[in-house]
């Protein structure tokens, strides 16, 4: 198991759709994949009709993105990857460290990436992050694996990039969880209000499987 995330949020802005897509699955992410400490990469496509409208989530090692080899891939860019870097409406990369990694006894492992993730990043005040810690270890998580069709729930900190501090990562069966009775349970609590409303700069993001290339 790897302790570490990488996420990239992307918009392809002016490239166009078939460019942009095989530049992602013939290069971009194949490249990555032979930079040592990469385990696996999959690309999701926004089921929330937010933008940007893709992610590439992949698992890392500690350290991965300081290594040599990884900084040599920039350094060695192609002419076509610096073309489309340059016309991407968005491209933002965010770094984790793993919290922690609980899934349902009923399903103690899964073959390759979820079907669907549900990305929730926030921070919250100084001096309220033991409050937060206790509300996720203590309710959250457990009536979210509760849950017909939770896969997976991890949480992570960010070491790297802009956004919210905490970032919340779930996998699911698909986005119809989300209409069930003990998902709505879950996201209703008087707890959970509490952290919600005293959040700092709340992302929730849906997604859906596009492409796995582990």
């Amino acid at each position: 198991m790897t302790d570490g995330l990488f996420l990239a949020y992307s918009d392809p802005g002016s490239v166009p759709e078939a460019e942009f897509h095989d530049w992602y699955d013939n290069e971009h992410l194949p490249a990555r994949l032979t930079v040592p400490g990469f385990a696996s990469a999959a690309r999701y496509q926004a089921a929330d009709g937010l933008k940007p409208p893709w992610l590439a989530v992949y698992e890392i090692e500690p350290g991965t993105l300081d290594s040599p080899a990884y900084k040599a891939l920039y350094a060695h860019n192609s002419d076509r990857e610096k073309s489309i870097l340059a016309r991407l409406a968005t491209l933002e990369r965010r770094e984790y460290e793993l919290i922690s990694d609980e899934r349902p006894a009923s399903r103690p492992s899964a073959d390759g990436p979820a079907p669907a993730i549900l990305a929730v990043s926030m921070s919250v005040p100084a001096g309220t992050e033991a409050d937060m810690t206790a509300w996720y270890t203590q309710e959250h998580i457990p009536m979210l694996l509760a849950v017909p069709g939770w896969q997976r729930a991890r949480r992570y900190r960010m070491i790297s990039g802009t956004g919210p501090e905490y970032l919340s990562l779930h996998e699911v069966d698909g986005p119809h969880v989300f209409s069930s009775d003990a998902y709505k349970a879950a996201t209703t609590t008087p707890w959970r209000n509490r952290i919600v409303e005293g959040a700092i700069g709340r992302e929730r993001r849906v997604f859906t499987l596009y492409k796995s290339l582990t």
